[in-house]
């Protein structure tokens, strides 16, 4: 990279930041002499599809992939279609700078950016690159006067990681596409995250309860103890254990033997043999209790405490840190580090002592190490920005970005405050039962005596049932061989619990414990198995639909090694590696694609190699009593008994579709039985219509219920016969011939206006309306399809619209600011349908989409959908896009600059086949 050179009067200096949201902040630190303007993220990437590969490229058998693996790998890059017009900006810019600041994110997404705009713009002008992690005026200042060179190792790394998922996504799709539907996709990560979710349902499903009982009593102490009365639990019998919930495998099968394992019946019949006894205090074991601090947020703790305490998705939780990162208020937040600088720990420890005092305050600062390995540690924990502390009431803020900091402060004031103290104490309490078993009782308490960092902050659980370490149990001050009495004391009965699913937090927490993927990819994982339909919400769970079972059996049995948690935790050692610049990227991509040694699996070995799969197999799932469920084109679905003939003989099972949000581990052999016995295509005549003639059926279908009238025996095979959707105040069981012939005149003309327009009465997907023209109005009401009339048509187009392009169309849905655009985007109900915008581009919801589960990240990537395609332009033609032919290798900006080489340009938009 070239140096700068000193100018004692620069003219101009043209900084490059990644965010339009950060350039006027950043411009107002550096005042005069500075132009900043925005990346707007990447600019180049792979390309897309056929249509973005350059020419020069097309003949080539490797360009589908964009990546030219008979050739070290190298990447064709082309710049996104959305971004040329911004690129042209920069270019100009530049004509008019006499120096460049590449002053993009620090992470290795951030270095990619800064090369690629450094290869794209091919500056003449001395080059500089800065990192900062926080946007305040000091850190700004500091990264100007301390630049570097482009850290090629880490650009090397991010290249790796490109080509790797798009190796994974270009070979493995396809496959999925022919064997178990079309539009699927395959990620080097992706999938793995989808195969947890299936693994953790599979556990589920095969669970089988058992039941256990023990006794649960309270006891008095007497007159003059504080508390008189307090709970304990049967603890022994015969000194065993009493059986607990941990004793069980999923099975419902004791593990142990040295456990005493009561049914109802014993435990009843035990609390009776108790009932007139004496119980005497065995013993008092009473310990120091202290807790220390939590560390500092990194981003998968804020991550998961952003979910337990305010029910954020990780996109969520990062998009609401990237404005309060943009706006100056918190340090970098994509971060695997737990550390603080020395600025920050100063920071830190004179807010505790203004607010706390000197005795929560310790001597020295607190250190945390960090538990994720190779983390960076050069990078800094999550924290409020700058060397004074903004409480959370002088910054201004309010909603989510209010929420997200207070939590971010207290975390890292708690971080650097004295430990909690107190005592646990544990009392064992005794008697002999009539019918002679020895029998002890448990009870355990906790006081807190010095309250410590708990008194800025509290950490939540995962668990709802659990304590939270502020919280106390106070017990009576007794003695051992003290007398207590049975206030009351009876029977309780307890049942095992399956496996809980994963929530957002604890997937993400699963994958770090694994060492899968890294801190800037959670969210983004998280978004992608939802986004993909193999993966569902049901509250805060993530539910495995049918889909993901038959995607992850075929990776499991044809790609068992891409599938591996070890190995993709290893692939990511690797590519940290490659980072560190002790790996070399070349090493790296061959041996993922051709592999080496007798056991070869690499990429390219399994897709050449690949044996007949079958798709059928794959997509069968045997529920019992030869019933199956099966996923298919259309949804899963259940066939099984009781079978007919068709005209040839041959039988044909009873099919019934399974209810989209109905999970795997509640598809049970009842549950199925129940579906087949109100099948899908079951018919109930209901009778001639009374014009026709003709036989009119109610059906139960995959959209629900309808009604339809079957064909005349002269009909052509382009008629279709007419159907109409029961109303939802109608019943499949009790649907009337009437109330079928009313349903059959839909749309009804209501009237004919002056213009000679029809105005229909129609059901549509949202819902009953009007119709005249491309002037729709909505009923309230689906029976006002069959009764309104024409006066009360005419009032309601009498009165002005209340939805389309007024002004004043109140959203149906807020879904947060887009990460791209900054704006906030909701949900409207418009003329053509339901949109989401975010005030400059409108994205339609798909057929899939509904109003009650789209969820933000769904909405920002419809929204990002649409931004790719460009503006919307009329009467327009669609230009050819150029793509130059890459040059000869040329000086690049750092020692290993030399290897890398020129290319083409790159986009933004990852292809539908791959995810990382």
């Amino acid at each position: 990279m070239p140096r700068p050179t000193t100018q004692e009067f620069p003219v101009t200096t043209l900084v490059i930041v990644e965010s339009p949201n950060k350039v006027r902040s950043i411009a107002g630190y550096l005042g005069d002499g500075y132009v900043v303007d925005a990346s707007v993220g990447h600019i180049r990437d792979l390309p897309r599809g056929a249509d973005e590969v350059p020419p020069a490229f097309k003949g080539e058998a490797w360009a589908r992939l964009g990546v030219n693996i008979d050739s070290e790998f190298e990447p064709i890059y082309v710049v996104s279609a959305d971004k040329k017009s911004q690129m042209t900006k920069l270019k100009k810019l530049l004509k008019d700078a006499d120096e460049l600041v590449l002053a993009t994110d620090e992470d290795r997404e951030g270095e990619a950016i800064a090369w690629h705009l450094y290869d794209e713009l091919k500056p003449k002008v001395p080059v500089k690159r800065i990192v900062f992690n926080e946007i305040t005026k000091d850190a700004i200042q500091y990264a100007i006067a301390h630049p570097r060179d482009i850290d090629m190792d880490l650009v090397d790394a991010q290249e790796a990681r490109r080509i790797l998922d798009r190796l994974y996504g270009y070979e493995v799709s396809p496959v999925l596409w022919k064997k178990v539907m079309s539009g699927l996709s395959a990620g080097r990560v992706q999938s793995v995250a989808t195969r947890l979710v299936v693994e953790r349902e599979r556990e589920r499903m095969a669970f089988h309860v058992a039941s256990y009982w023990d006794l649960e009593a309270t006891f008095d102490a007497g007159e003059g103890f504080d508390p008189q009365q307090f709970p304990a639990k049967l603890f022994s019998l015969d000194g065993k254990r009493i059986a607990s919930g941990g004793n069980f495998d999923n099975q419902g099968t004791l593990t142990s033997d040295k456990v005493a394992h009561l049914d109802e019946a014993q435990a009843g019949a035990l609390a009776d043999a108790l009932a007139d006894q004496a119980f005497t205090v065995r013993s008092v074991e009473e310990k120091p209790y202290t807790r220390r601090p939590y560390a500092p947020f990194r981003t998968t703790t804020l991550q998961q405490e952003a979910s337990r305490k305010f029910g954020f998705g990780a996109a969520r939780t990062m998009q609401v840190a990237q404005r309060l990162y943009e706006n100056g208020h918190i340090t970098y937040m994509r971060t695997d580090s737990t550390t603080l600088s020395q600025t920050a720990l100063d920071g830190a420890r004179a807010q505790v002592l203004e607010l706390y005092g000197k005795e929560y305050l310790p001597e020295k600062p607190r250190v945390y190490a960090s538990k994720v390995k190779n983390a960076q540690e050069a990078h800094e924990a999550i924290r409020p920005a700058g060397e004074a502390f903004k409480t959370p009431k002088q910054t201004g803020l309010s909603g989510d970005e209010l929420r997200l900091y207070e939590l971010i402060w207290k975390r890292t004031i708690a971080s650097q405050m004295n430990d909690a103290k107190g005592n646990s104490v544990a009392i064992r309490i005794g008697a002999t039962a009539t019918t002679g078993e020895d029998v002890v009782f448990s009870s355990s308490g906790r006081t807190i005596t010095f309250y410590g960092f708990l008194k800025a902050y509290v950490e939540s659980n995962d668990d709802a049932d659990a304590e939270g370490d502020d919280q106390q149990t106070k017990l009576p001050n007794l003695s051992q061989g003290q007398t207590v009495t049975a206030a009351e004391l009876g029977k309780a009965g307890h049942e095992t619990k399956p496996p809980s699913r994963f929530t957002e937090a604890s997937l993400i927490s699963e994958l770090e414990t694994r060492e899968i993927g890294r801190p800037s990819t959670y969210a983004s994982i998280v978004g992608t198995i939802q986004n993909r339909g193999y993966v569902y919400k049901k509250g805060t769970a993530l539910v495995p639909a049918w889909i993901a079972f038959s995607v992850i059996r075929l990776l499991e049995q044809h790609f068992p090694r891409l599938i591996d948690y070890n190995f993709t935790a290893e692939l990511e050692d690797v590519l940290d590696e490659v980072a560190n610049g002790r790996e070399d990227r070349l090493n790296v991509l061959t041996g993922f694609w051709t592999g080496s040694g007798e056991g070869n699996t690499g990429l390219k070995r399994l897709i050449e190699n690949l044996p007949d799969i079958d798709a059928r197999g794959l997509a069968t799932f045997p529920i019992g009593e030869d019933i199956d469920l099966r996923v298919g084109r259309y949804g899963p679905y259940v066939e099984g008994p009781p079978f007919t003939e068709d005209d040839e003989g041959k039988k044909v099972p009873t099919r019934a579709n399974v209810p989209d949000d109905l999970p795997p581990d509640e598809l049970t052999l009842e549950k199925a039985k129940e579906l087949l016995a109100s099948p899908t295509g079951v018919e109930k005549e209901l009778g001639n219509h009374p014009e026709t003639g003709l036989m009119i059926t109610a059906k139960n279908g995959r959209y629900g219920p309808y009604v339809t009238e079957a064909l005349p025996p002269d009909a052509k095979k382009a008629d279709k016969p007419r159907t109409a959707s029961l109303f939802k105040s109608m019943d499949l069981d009790t649907v009337t011939l009437e109330q079928a012939v009313q349903l059959l005149t839909l749309p009804r003309v209501v009237y004919v206006d002056e213009d000679g327009t029809e105005v229909t009465a129609q059901n549509g997907r949202y819902g009953p309306y009007l119709k005249k023209g491309t002037d729709s109005r909505s009923l309230e009401r689906e029976e006002q399809l069959l009764t309104i009339t024409e006066e009360e048509a005419r009032a309601i187009y009498a009165q002005p619209k209340t939805y389309g392009r007024r002004a004043a169309a109140a959203p149906l849905k807020e879904l947060g600011n887009d990460p791209v655009s900054g704006a906030p985007v909701v949900a409207k109900d418009g003329r053509f349908g339901m949109y989401v915008t975010d005030g400059e581009y409108n994205a339609t919801l798909r057929k899939d989409d509904a109003l009650e589960t789209l969820t933000p990240e769904r909405a920002f990537e419809l929204l990002a959908e649409r931004r790719a395609k460009g503006p919307a332009k009329k009467g327009g033609k669609k230009t050819a896009k150029k793509a130059t032919k890459k040059t000869a290798a040329k000086k690049t900006p750092a020692k290993k600059a030399a290897t890398k080489k020129a290319t083409a340009k790159k986009a933004t938009k990852k292809a539908p086949a791959e995810q990382a």
